[in-house]
């Protein structure tokens, strides 16, 4: 039997290598789909590609894109990393880090890569409790742009397909996408949060201070390796 089609945006983080795997239990094909975008934390791409062979997906593919062009983030232009914030301020403001339009961006190759293979199922690991004020990943965006795609193209005006944007993570606090990714052997050995994109993560910036108050709270140990503090 021929398996459904599944596209999934895969950074080479703890949630998108989840949203992976959860998507592998649920027996898609899987063609993930990553991004060479000028970041900062190169070491990501790098991780992706690692997280892909583990689940040896059907297709992996790297898109390089320059959103340098455009700065205005501290992964795109020549701004610090906030280091020390405390989780109360992350949840509530938008950081220096957020990348102007970046899931948008993301989410339209991965549309244009599931309308030609003929994956109606896109698969994004974005999450609205634990996340770092970013406002492409709260659910309202995530229902608007699912709206959007089946307006979009021909597979849905024309050929009567119909595209679903899964966030299985969405509304699960780190620590609850921790315990779900441990259950189903996530290798998050091979994952990479930290914004600063050494070969030890920094421990101390935004994405390494959620990542690791995640594994805290689960009653873990981060397999990945930190600076001293």
């Amino acid at each position: 039997m021929m398996k459904n089609k599944a596209v999934v945006l895969l950074s080479g983080g703890l949630d998108s290598a989840t949203a992976l795997a959860i998507a592998y239990a649920e027996e898609y094909e899987l063609h993930t789909l990553s991004f060479d975008y000028g970041q900062r934390h190169q070491r990501e791409v790098e991780a992706a590609l690692a997280v892909a062979r583990h689940y040896d997906v059907q297709e992996q593919k790297t898109i390089t894109i320059d959103l340098r062009a455009f700065g205005g983030s501290a992964l795109t232009a020549d701004f610090e990393v906030p280091h020390a914030t405390s989780l109360e301020k992350i949840s509530q403001e938008i950081p220096i880090t957020y990348v102007p339009a970046r899931n948008t961006i993301f989410l339209s190759f991965a549309l244009a890569y599931a309308e030609v293979i003929g994956a109606n199922d896109i698969y994004l690991g974005i999450n609205a409790i634990d996340y770092s004020g970013y406002p492409d990943c709260r659910p309202e965006y995530l229902e608007a742009y699912e709206r959007m795609a089946n307006l979009a193209t021909k597979a849905t005006t024309q050929d009567g397909r119909k595209f679903h944007l899964h966030a299985p993570l969405l509304r699960m606090n780190k620590a609850d996408i921790i315990r779900k990714g441990m259950e189903l052997g996530v290798p998050y050995g091979l994952t990479w949060s930290c914004y600063e994109g050494k070969d030890l993560a920094c421990g101390t910036c935004d994405s390494c201070l959620l990542r690791l108050n995640g594994f805290k709270e689960a009653g873990l140990k981060d397999p990945i390796g930190y600076l001293p503090q």
